[in-house]
């Protein structure tokens, strides 16, 4: 596991704020229609809703962490990455059901939470700081609900719904058109949060009430995924402005990937006179390259001693170790002999053997057709196969991570 990650033990540990239980929660039901599964469908290599769970969980403000589902996958992707989970009644998670209804049905379950914040699944570039001034205005300056909006500036006009009915402009004097710059725009609700008291939920049914204060953010972190035309912005822009968890600083040190299945497709060919070859693709040798040149020490291991695997090994450049028993000795040696720590190492395999060494690791990747357990086992999940593309996303995720990325 990553050991960024907050367990749900870990939680329960934290002490009140200010006397009060302050309980971020994550509404994922499994029914979507848009996107079947949306909520766990890989995002710039992670499940979507891990990047609103990571982001509440490393604000260290809250006191619970949860994600209401229906939905098994669901509840165990949230689990692995260190939430509570909610189960919620299948008499809220309907197509019909109202957003308000399923947050009052958490709430009348978990009555020890005293200020809840509703981070919305589908707007994967909220960050840890985003969500700690809202706590402050609460906790601190006694305000009864804060909710995050953003500032456009456009110029609406009166919908036409008769005809020959005319449009007259809503918020501008058409004789005098301000210049952006000589304009505020307007505000926005963007829906990436509401924190609100369970006062106010449930004795007026508000999310937003009482003393009420908004939070604003830079546009480029608003992005809300809806239909499957949002999911490439969304993937280009969290990329770029999504918060990518404690390991954002992480100084990598040494990257190891697994040969069989990783660098190659799995997949052994066999010629008419018997010979064996395996193929691997130029870019991900590429990918190995740019790390090595951003000053990783890159490494490959092999549970296989064929001339193929040499043959790759020399052509990357790296240190291999080939017919590996326990691939954990070998990454353990490594580490030693380097004088790391484990932190500073990232792991990418495809197979159950990788497994162990993922758990030790600072950040573990897995192919997109790797094995169940060891996707489970990943933190980053790319979307190509072993041997087509994989390592260099990888790759390049990783220098990402260390600001390397040309």
């Amino acid at each position: 596991m990553d050991g960024d990650v907050t367990s749900a033990e870990q939680q329960a540990k934290r002490p009140k704020k200010n006397g009060r239980h302050f309980g971020a929660v994550i509404m994922a039901r499994g029914g979507s229609k848009g996107i079947p599964l949306k909520n766990i469908k890989n995002l710039a290599g992670q499940p979507l809703i891990t990047w609103a769970l990571r982001a509440a969980l490393d604000a260290e403000v809250f006191d619970s962490v949860w994600v209401s589902t229906d939905h098994s996958e669901i509840a165990r992707v949230a689990a692995e990455w260190g939430a509570k989970v909610h189960h919620r009644d299948p008499a809220f998670a309907q197509d019909t059901s109202a957003a308000l209804d399923t947050i009052v049905e958490f709430t009348t379950k978990h009555p020890e939470i005293d200020v809840m914040c509703i981070i919305q699944c589908t707007s994967p570039c909220v960050h840890p700081w985003m969500l700690r001034e809202p706590v402050c205005k609460i906790r601190d300056d006694g305000y009864d609900s804060v909710f995050a909006v953003f500032r456009k500036h456009l110029f609406r006009w009166k919908e036409v719904k008769e005809k020959g009915e005319v449009t007259t402009a809503l918020n501008l004097d058409p004789a005098c058109r301000p210049r952006r710059q000589d304009w505020d725009g307007e505000l926005f609700e963007n829906g990436q949060f509401y924190m609100f008291t369970r006062e106010l939920l449930l004795k007026d049914g508000l999310l937003q009430g009482g003393k009420v204060a908004y939070y604003e953010m830079d546009p480029k972190y608003s992005v809300d995924i809806d239909t499957p035309i949002d999911w490439p912005i969304a993937e280009q822009r969290v990329t770029k402005y999504g918060y990518f968890g404690k390991e954002k600083n992480r100084d990598v040190k040494m990257a190891v990937f697994d040969i069989d299945g990783v660098v190659t497709d799995n997949q052994v060919h066999v010629t008419n006179t018997g010979d064996e070859f395996r193929s691997y693709n130029c870019s991900d040798l590429e990918g190995l390259k740019l790390l090595k040149e951003a000053g990783v020490e890159v490494r490959l291991v092999s549970e296989d001693n064929g001339s193929a695997i040499n043959l790759i090994a020399k052509k990357s450049g790296c240190v291999i170790e080939t017919g590996v028993q326990s691939k954990l000795d070998v990454v353990t040696k490594w580490v030693a002999e380097l004088e790391l720590q484990w932190p500073q190492v990232t792991y990418m395999g495809n197979d159950m053997s990788d497994i162990e060494v993922m758990r030790h690791v600072g950040l573990g990747g897995a192919p997109a057709d790797a094995q169940t357990e060891t996707r489970y086992a990943a933190r980053y999940l790319s979307n190509q196969r072993g041997g087509c593309g994989a390592v260099r996303e990888f790759c390049d995720h990783i220098l990402r991570l260390i600001g390397k990325m040309k």
